[in-house]
Protein backbone atom coordinates (compact mmCIF):
# COMPACT_ATOMS: atom_id res chain seq x y z
CA UNK A 1 0.00 0.00 0.00
CA UNK A 2 1.13 3.72 -0.82
CA UNK A 3 -0.23 7.08 -0.48
CA UNK A 4 -0.50 9.53 -3.53
CA UNK A 5 -0.12 13.48 -3.14
CA UNK A 6 -3.21 14.77 -3.24
CA UNK A 7 -1.99 18.64 -2.94
CA UNK A 8 0.86 20.98 -2.21
CA UNK A 9 -0.52 23.23 0.73
CA UNK A 10 0.93 26.48 1.49
CA UNK A 11 -0.32 28.48 4.20
CA UNK A 12 -0.72 32.65 3.83
CA UNK A 13 -2.19 35.80 4.83
CA UNK A 14 -4.19 36.01 1.45
CA UNK A 15 -5.48 32.82 0.05
CA UNK A 16 -6.71 34.30 -2.95
CA UNK A 17 -3.93 36.67 -3.96
CA UNK A 18 -1.35 34.17 -4.02
CA UNK A 19 -3.70 31.88 -5.80
CA UNK A 20 -3.50 34.14 -8.24
CA UNK A 21 -0.03 34.63 -8.46
CA UNK A 22 0.81 31.34 -8.70
CA UNK A 23 -1.68 30.92 -11.02
CA UNK A 24 0.23 33.39 -13.39
CA UNK A 25 3.56 31.45 -12.40
CA UNK A 26 2.19 28.22 -13.57
CA UNK A 27 -0.20 29.26 -16.18
CA UNK A 28 -2.97 27.36 -14.92
CA UNK A 29 -6.58 29.25 -13.83
CA UNK A 30 -7.67 29.41 -10.22
CA UNK A 31 -10.52 26.91 -9.34
CA UNK A 32 -13.39 28.27 -10.88
CA UNK A 33 -15.67 28.13 -7.70
CA UNK A 34 -12.65 30.12 -5.89
CA UNK A 35 -13.75 34.38 -4.92
CA UNK A 36 -11.90 36.94 -3.60
CA UNK A 37 -12.04 36.69 -0.04
CA UNK A 38 -12.13 32.94 0.27
CA UNK A 39 -10.18 31.14 3.12
CA UNK A 40 -9.03 28.35 0.82
CA UNK A 41 -8.53 28.22 -2.48
CA UNK A 42 -6.97 25.52 -5.18
CA UNK A 43 -4.99 25.88 -8.44
CA UNK A 44 -5.57 22.85 -10.45
CA UNK A 45 -2.26 21.62 -12.14
CA UNK A 46 -2.48 19.97 -15.30
CA UNK A 47 -0.82 16.64 -13.47
CA UNK A 48 0.44 16.34 -10.30
CA UNK A 49 -1.05 17.77 -7.34
CA UNK A 50 -3.18 20.69 -6.45
CA UNK A 51 -1.51 23.50 -5.24
CA UNK A 52 -3.69 24.56 -2.12
CA UNK A 53 -3.75 27.87 -0.44
CA UNK A 54 -5.22 27.76 3.11
CA UNK A 55 -5.24 31.59 5.07
CA UNK A 56 -3.53 31.65 8.58
CA UNK A 57 -3.64 33.96 11.17
CA UNK A 58 0.07 34.06 11.78
CA UNK A 59 2.91 35.46 9.21
CA UNK A 60 5.57 33.06 7.91
CA UNK A 61 8.71 34.00 9.67
CA UNK A 62 11.28 30.73 9.29
CA UNK A 63 12.84 29.49 5.60
CA UNK A 64 10.65 27.02 4.21
CA UNK A 65 11.72 23.18 4.90
CA UNK A 66 9.98 22.52 1.85
CA UNK A 67 9.53 24.79 -1.23
CA UNK A 68 8.56 24.29 -5.03
CA UNK A 69 11.32 23.80 -7.96
CA UNK A 70 10.16 25.01 -11.40
CA UNK A 71 11.35 23.87 -14.67
CA UNK A 72 10.54 26.51 -17.38
CA UNK A 73 9.95 26.42 -20.71
CA UNK A 74 12.06 29.26 -21.58
CA UNK A 75 15.43 29.64 -20.21
CA UNK A 76 15.83 29.99 -16.83
CA UNK A 77 17.03 33.53 -16.86
CA UNK A 78 14.20 34.86 -18.56
CA UNK A 79 11.59 32.92 -16.34
CA UNK A 80 13.63 34.63 -13.44
CA UNK A 81 13.01 37.93 -15.10
CA UNK A 82 9.40 36.91 -15.96
CA UNK A 83 8.29 35.91 -12.14
CA UNK A 84 10.38 38.83 -10.89
CA UNK A 85 7.58 41.07 -12.77
CA UNK A 86 4.75 39.30 -11.67
CA UNK A 87 5.86 39.51 -7.92
CA UNK A 88 8.43 37.80 -6.88
CA UNK A 89 11.05 38.65 -5.18
CA UNK A 90 15.26 37.68 -6.22
CA UNK A 91 16.68 35.41 -3.01
CA UNK A 92 19.49 33.84 -3.69
CA UNK A 93 21.91 32.92 -6.94
CA UNK A 94 23.21 29.51 -7.34
CA UNK A 95 24.01 29.88 -11.03
CA UNK A 96 26.97 28.97 -12.19
CA UNK A 97 28.93 30.45 -14.96
CA UNK A 98 29.10 27.33 -16.57
CA UNK A 99 25.06 27.53 -17.22
CA UNK A 100 24.32 25.04 -14.37
CA UNK A 101 22.26 25.53 -11.17
CA UNK A 102 19.44 27.46 -9.99
CA UNK A 103 17.99 30.63 -9.03
CA UNK A 104 16.02 31.29 -5.53
CA UNK A 105 12.84 33.17 -5.64
CA UNK A 106 10.07 34.51 -3.34
CA UNK A 107 6.18 34.27 -3.74
CA UNK A 108 4.62 37.76 -3.12
CA UNK A 109 4.27 36.24 0.79
CA UNK A 110 7.89 35.02 1.22
CA UNK A 111 7.56 31.57 0.22
CA UNK A 112 10.41 30.48 -1.43
CA UNK A 113 10.93 28.48 -4.36
CA UNK A 114 13.53 27.78 -7.05
CA UNK A 115 13.63 28.29 -11.08
CA UNK A 116 15.88 25.53 -12.53
CA UNK A 117 17.11 24.89 -15.86
CA UNK A 118 15.04 24.60 -18.83
CA UNK A 119 15.08 21.53 -20.85
CA UNK A 120 16.95 23.84 -23.77
CA UNK A 121 19.32 25.14 -21.47
CA UNK A 122 20.29 22.49 -20.06
CA UNK A 123 21.13 20.74 -23.72
CA UNK A 124 22.70 23.82 -24.89
CA UNK A 125 25.42 23.03 -21.54
CA UNK A 126 25.23 19.44 -21.37
CA UNK A 127 28.07 17.50 -23.18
Amino acid sequence: MVSTVQNVAIDCADAYELARFWSGVTGRPVHPDVRPGDRETLVPMAEGPVLYFNQVPEAKTVKNRIHLCLRPETSRDQEVERLLALGASFIADHRNPDGSGWAVLADPEGNEFCVLRSDSDRAATDS
